[in-house]
């Protein structure tokens, strides 16, 4: 350990110390009393107060008791009985990319008739000028819809019938208007490969409609027109703060699909400008599909580990590391060699990785080579993550506990459930995916919601999932047997999550010492009826005490959040451990 984090570790210790023993010796600056405080500390345990100093919690406890430890220029907060917890972290989400379009995409997230989401494009062609695009980028399915089915080329020319429109719905499908399939100059299958097929009609014309996996959709979203920088920025900073109304303070962003260097400036600059109301821990894919690690290795030259900020810093690489396995076939032995090259190099730097990886019939190959590579370079405590695995099976996941590797379960399920049971069956559907199994083999499993293009990106949507099992059409395809209890779910979106993003010893809990990253919920997540938690809302959000997001009772608390970057950030792109392994490796 360097000195500068030995120096850093001590500073915690001490406040935590402080606020747990010599309490007295504290001020603090905020103070948030009677209500019920959920730690989710090793004992989960409930306070009735909390106080804040210099954006960190100093202690919880009794009001009272906090009380005491108000400064003259105190800020009292009454809660009035509500529940409060950690901020939440979605454990992997694209929210960068998500965030860059957030001001220029119609969104159909959560809208429960087709009719209305048509309303919206309807609305924005009479609103944006004749020509220009309107873009549904993902993040519906037709079993929300009251009509239960997808639009069609007609009604949605109808909507818009000046504009060219694109509506992705997941990574499957596509729908261009007229407009669009003449702007894009799409005629045939050749325009839409490799992964990519026209729907013609009777006459063999083409529809309009597009099926294809993710490789395909990838590259017709990235011929649409892009938002200026400005408005990537705006966009920004919007998503962020819709997500801080969701009682969300940190997501881990995957990379992904259509993600390039420049893709990160909007992300960057809110960072640089202290705009930031989220902490960011975000991975780089390589954009070069074939020169997967030369490329990592030349965009990681200035990134060592943890490189940034507490507001924002380099996670590692990943989601996607070989872009010939992404689309979930079998991988090749060409494949798998190029795969243990990269991992070999990851674990050699001491990068934190995030792997993509659905299919449980294959999963088999990619632990094989984390096996190999652990012989070589131990990987135990680089919190290298296996996500989606939706299938994984008991026998997986022994072999994933040794490996120290953490299961990201995000909630694609709730989508796709009825897909799932079309698959394997029903009854092999019940249990799937098993969280519970994971926690009793004492996994460390994250949540999040891949979110936006194939999921929303509502936490408590998630959480609702992960307790039921139930998809947005109603079905319940997963049994209760494999149910994460209330407090393992928010584990999993909480302190997790936090281990996740190599911040478990700053954020994840409401502990002393910690970031005072927090929500106060709008109903108790404790007691309320599964079916309700979906519901749940953050009526205040705190991102180092400072507030983020506010509504009623607190929107007269206002919003605190343009000096957030400066919040305990003294360590800057030291804070975190060096690599911990031979440097040489990485050559």
């Amino acid at each position: 350990m360097n000195i500068i984090l030995r120096f850093s570790v001590a500073l915690v210790v001490c406040a935590g110390s402080l606020a747990n023993g010599a309490a007295t010796a504290q001020t603090a600056d905020t103070v948030l009393f009677n209500g019920k405080i959920l730690t989710v500390d090793k004992e989960f345990s409930t306070q009735q107060a909390l106080a804040i100093g210099n954006g960190r919690v100093l202690a919880t406890g009794t009001s009272a008791t906090m009380k005491k430890l108000a400064g003259s220029k105190v800020r009292l907060i009454d809660l009035g009985g509500r529940t409060v917890i950690p901020g939440l972290t979605d454990g992997h989400i694209h929210g960068i990319r998500a965030a860059l379009t957030f001001g220029t995409e119609v969104n159909w997230i959560g809208v429960p008739t087709l009719k209305e989401a048509l309303e919206k494009v309807r609305q924005a062609a009479q609103t944006q000028k004749s020509g220009s695009w309107i873009v549904v980028a993902g993040g519906w399915t037709e079993e929300q819809f009251e009509e239960r089915r997808r639009p069609d080329v007609a009604e949605v020319t109808a909507a818009a019938p000046d504009n060219p429109v694109y509506i992705q719905h997941l990574y499957d499908w596509l729908l261009l208007s007229p407009k669009a399939m003449a702007a894009l100059n799409i005629h045939d299958d050749a325009d839409v490969t490799p992964g990519g097929k026209l729907e013609r009609d009777g006459s063999n014309n083409p529809t309009g409609v597009i099926a294809g996996n993710g490789n395909a959709l990838g590259k017709l979203f990235d011929k649409l027109p892009k938002p200026t920088l400005d408005q990537q920025v705006d966009g920004s900073r919007k998503f962020f703060r819709e997500m801080n109304s969701f009682g969300i303070t940190g997501i881990v962003d995957g990379g992904g699909v259509s993600m390039y260097p420049a893709s990160y400036q909007a992300a960057f600059k809110l960072w640089h400008d202290r705009q930031l109301t989220v902490r960011v821990a975000y991975h780089l894919c390589a954009p070069t599909p074939g020169s997967e690690l030369a490329d990592l290795r030349n965009l990681t030259q200035l990134l060592p580990p943890g490189f940034g900020d507490d507001m924002l810093h380099f996670n590692g690489p990943g989601e996607i590391l070989i872009w010939a396995d992404w689309t979930d076939g079998d991988i090749t032995p060409d494949g798998k060699a190029k795969l243990y090259d990269l991992l070999r190099w990851a674990a050699g730097r001491g990068y934190t990785i995030q792997l993509h990886w659905n299919p449980e019939r294959t999963v088999h190959d990619l632990l094989d080579v984390i096996e190999a590579v652990n012989d070589e370079y131990p990987v135990g405590n680089l919190r290298w993550a296996i996500l989606h695995l939706y299938g994984a099976s008991e026998d997986s996941l022994k072999r994933m506990k040794p490996l120290g590797l953490i299961w990201g379960v995000q909630d694609g399920l709730y989508f796709g459930g009825e897909r799932l049971q079309r698959e394997v069956g029903a009854e092999a559907a019940l249990q799937l995916p098993r969280i519970a199994t994971a926690f009793k083999l004492g996994l460390t499993v994250t949540g999040g919601t891949d979110a936006h293009r194939v999921s929303s990106y509502n936490p408590f949507v998630a959480l609702q999932w992960y307790l039921d099992g139930t998809t947005i059409g109603g079905i319940q395809t997963r049994g209760d047997a494999e149910a994460p209890s209330r407090r393992q779910a928010l584990e999993m979106y909480t302190r997790n999550s936090a281990f996740a993003a190599n911040d478990d010893d700053k954020r994840g809990t409401l502990e002393p010492g910690k970031f005072a990253d927090l929500a106060v919920l709008s109903a108790d997540y404790l007691t309320v009826p599964v079916k309700e938690v979906g519901k749940i809302r953050s009526v205040l959000t705190m991102v180092g005490g400072n507030v983020v997001y506010a509504a009623a009772p607190f929107e007269k608390l206002g919003d605190e959040a343009p000096s957030l970057r400066a919040t305990g950030s003294a360590q800057g792109a030291a804070r975190r451990q060096a690599p911990r392994s031979n440097p040489e490796a990485a050559k």
